[in-house]
């Protein structure tokens, strides 16, 4: 520590404050005078995405990187229940980084599954902050192990896709501190990440950047994180304002932005040099450390990390239905495979996650010798005639396989889905395969849920989410019985859309209004008395589990759990606390606790947890555990336990709420009396436009930005061969970086110049010939 003070002390203003942004697309600064070496950042949160940092650098996932395991994607291991299967995966990746130079790899995402539209969703754990704190701890501690630096994100309460650059937050503090930012807390004191990077929305009207409660009250002097923020690319807001929260590097690299007007604010004590110098010293401490551990050379065996690959596979699949016992399936049982995903499987989503895989397992290769249809295309289209082609190959068989889900384009980052449904030629050949064979078999690959109304139709469901590079042959073992389902779902599975609780606003407007308070998920749907089509927390297996001797003393919770069934397999003990209804509004019983317990035929294990305050506590200007007759609850055990706590003010607009019954839709008026004051939505005029506002947003105000939105998007088709190709992901990506990421993030990343851009920004609000000075200054 001695040597970083005295490097920083030596260092000009100028140098720290330029050190405070990255050299290039994914590297941090070289100051050899000052003995500070450059490291590597790179994606991502299911294995590396490394490319080279000076050429063709995106972080879209359309440039090529290098090869590196594909592992599963988030949706399929949270699906296990299992943190210590997440530090394996972890400590893989960061052997895979310290083979490639890499210092720093950008994940998790701790982000909640909000709403199933979400087009990021496959990268986030669970609808439930335990469980996506607990999956990300494990991650990191996995990479953290390894001496390679993790990236926690997306902090905070960045749940949508829509308007992601400049869109605001908003929520109460009690939503925020019961949900968004819990997984966060957990995976900083258990896992103690080097880095955390903050969100590109604003959280209730101040950038994330920006945002000194955020970064410093709470991420720092709350939790006790000792790493850096880095913002997500292109997220600086106000540089000054930034080193002041404890925003410490802005990346990416390659731009100046801000850095003559920080050293002007410290010049005249606007801003004191002592935040620059905390936010080097940051930098520093976890650049050292992650140098040290790539020094010399480093070997990975990816043959083995492609067999880890399949293993979390299979751990995280879930298996959603199995009528009269199909699965699983004898070897030698005649089956026709049925749909394009089986030939090209979708194995992970798209965007700055997309990795270049060292391999792919299709499934038809890995099953055995089969009757093999298209049924479909690779966009979920069909017609009469492979419809007919389906039928007649699942006539012929004895079980049908089909494969479907949701193509590429469906999902992605950069942006949300319009609804809930599969391709309508999806669903067509899964009903038509079913109507020819009733022993017919869906394996499901989608990110997120999707409506499942032919469920009843078919024998048996296997949801695989996005398996990774190795998800064909975890496939085939699954439905034959080498490997035993075992996945739980880490989020509810509504029956339609229109049941999803923010479903009437979600991904409506600019701004993520969070109306619907702490009731996400399993939250609502239980307190609501809303069915959903598979619930939080369940799946099947080919072995079946008993409860018995649930007890609690003195806060330690014991169960017994015995394996009744004919084959080994895994079980995952869940522990929800039901919290009394008579009071401050709650959820009908939170997820407290779990774990993974393997067990052979017959066998038994006694599983124990340790309850804490926050255990039974709810936030209300601080955790408070309000008394009474609790109930903790094991599979079909409950034990009741009187908690001596403390009465909490009911607020006043609590009764006959929605929060309190849950009965219909929330309503903004009710929400705001919760939040304490009005919402404004914002307003765009000509005149009042900012370098916080788009292209996109201009373009119907200004003539200009007309001009220069059109020029844009003839760029993005000419680099897309011509085609305006909206239903591309990677054309709908790059098309809104372009138009809709606010004009200073086109500064840093080096589409505009400062003051091209401040010309744009005058002549878009009207005064053009000044404008026009600035452009030709610029």
């Amino acid at each position: 520590m001695k040597k970083i003070q005295s490097i920083v002390a030596g260092m000009s203003l100028e140098d720290k404050i330029a050190f405070g942004s990255g050299a290039s697309f994914w590297q941090t600064k070289e100051f050899p005078g000052y003995g500070i070496p450059a490291v590597l950042l790179c994606d991502g949160p299911h294995g590396l995405r490394k490319q080279d940092p000076g050429k063709d650098a995106d972080m879209l996932g359309i440039f090529k990187s290098q090869k590196a395991t594909c592992f599963p994607s988030e949706v399929t291991s949270a699906g296990s229940w299992d943190p210590e299967l997440l530090r394996t995966v972890g400590s893989a990746i960061g052997v895979e980084a310290k083979e490639q130079g890499v210092g720093f790899v950008l994940g998790p995402g701790a982000n909640l599954k909000r709403n199933p539209l979400c087009g990021r969703n496959f990268e986030y754990f669970s609808e439930d902050p335990l469980l996506s704190g607990k999956l990300a701890a494990g991650f990191i501690q996995g990479i953290e192990g390894e001496g390679i630096g993790t990236s926690l994100k997306h902090f905070a309460a960045n749940s949508q896709e829509k308007s992601r650059f400049n869109s605001d937050s908003i929520l109460d503090e009690r939503t925020l501190r019961e949900l968004y930012l819990t997984a966060f807390e957990i995976a900083v004191k258990e896992a103690g990440p080097a880095t955390v990077m903050c969100a590109y929305p604003k959280l209730n009207g101040s950038h994330c950047s920006d945002n000194h409660r955020l970064l410093t009250r709470i991420l720092r002097e709350e939790w006790g994180f000792e790493g850096f923020v880095v913002t997500d690319w292109g997220g600086m807001n106000d540089r000054i304002e930034a080193f002041r929260a404890g925003c410490d590097l802005a990346m990416p690299g390659g731009s100046t932005y801000m850095e003559e007007q920080v050293a002007r604010a410290v010049r005249s004590g606007k801003l004191p040099e002592s935040a620059v110098d905390a936010s080097a010293t940051c930098i520093l401490k976890q650049v050292f450390r992650v140098t040290q551990t790539l020094e010399g050379s480093h070997s990975c065996d990816y043959d083995e990390h492609h067999e880890l690959a399949r293993r979390v596979a299979e751990e995280g699949a879930v298996l959603l239905e199995n009528r009269g016992g199909i699965l699983p399936l004898a070897e030698g049982t005649r089956i026709a495979v049925i749909g394009a995903l089986a030939k090209s499987i979708r194995f992970q989503g798209g965007g700055s996650s997309h990795i270049n895989p060292t391999r792919v397992s299709q499934p038809l290769d890995s099953l055995p010798a089969t009757i093999y249809a298209d049924g479909c295309d690779d966009r979920g289209d069909t017609n009469d005639a492979l419809v007919a082609g389906a039928e007649l190959a699942a006539r012929e068989a004895e079980v049908a396989v089909v494969f479907a889900g949701l193509p590429a384009h469906y999902e992605s980052e950069g942006y949300d889905r319009e609804n809930m449904l599969m391709p309508e030629g999806h669903v067509r050949l899964i009903r038509a395969v079913a109507a020819a064979n009733p022993r017919t078999v869906v394996v499901l690959l989608c990110g997120a849920p999707v409506e499942c109304d032919w469920a009843d139709e078919v024998a048996a469901i296997l949801y695989m989410g996005l398996p990774g590079q190795a998800g064909g042959e975890a496939i085939a073992n699954l439905l034959y019985g080498r490997a035993n389902p075992c996945g739980r779902l880490a989020e509810s599975w509504p029956l339609r859309y229109q049941d999803v609780p923010s479903a009437e606003y979600f991904s409506k407007t600019k701004d993520a209004l969070y109306l619907e308070g702490i009731y996400v998920g399993y939250r609502y749907y239980e307190k609501a008395g809303v069915p959903v089509r598979w619930p939080f927390g369940y799946g099947l297996g080919y072995t079946s589990f008993a409860y018995s001797d649930l007890e609690v003393a003195d806060r330690t919770v014991r169960v017994k759990v015995s394996n009744t069934g004919s084959v080994a397999g895994a079980e995952v003990v869940q522990l929800y606390v039901a919290a009394p209804q008579d009071g401050l509004h709650r959820p009908l019983r939170e997820l407290k606790a779990f774990a993974k317990v393997r067990l052979e035929p017959g066998a038994t294990e006694e599983v124990s947890f340790r309850l804490d305050e926050r255990s039974f506590a709810v936030w209300q200007d601080g955790w408070r555990v309000p008394g009474g007759r609790y109930e903790i609850q094991i599979a079909d055990l409950a034990v009741a336990l009187e908690i001596a706590g403390e009465a909490l003010a009911i607020p006043a607009w609590q009764k006959a709420s929605w929060y309190e019954s849950l009965r219909g839709r929330p309503q903004q008026g009710e929400w705001e009396k919760m939040l304490g004051r009005r919402y404004q939505e914002p307003v765009l005029r000509r005149g009042e436009f900012t370098v916080d506002n788009s292209i996109m947003e201009m373009r119907d105000f200004s003539l200009v930005m007309k001009i220069v939105y059109n020029a844009a998007e003839r760029a993005v088709i000419k680099a897309f061969g011509g085609k305006r190709d909206y239903e591309n992901p990677r054309f709908r990506m790059m098309l809104a970086a372009a138009t809709e990421a606010p004009l200073r993030s086109m500064v840093i990343f080096g589409s505009l110049k400062e003051k091209v851009m401040l010309g744009l920004l005058d002549m878009a609000n009207g005064h053009f010939f000044r404008g026009l000075r600035q452009l030709i200054g610029g």
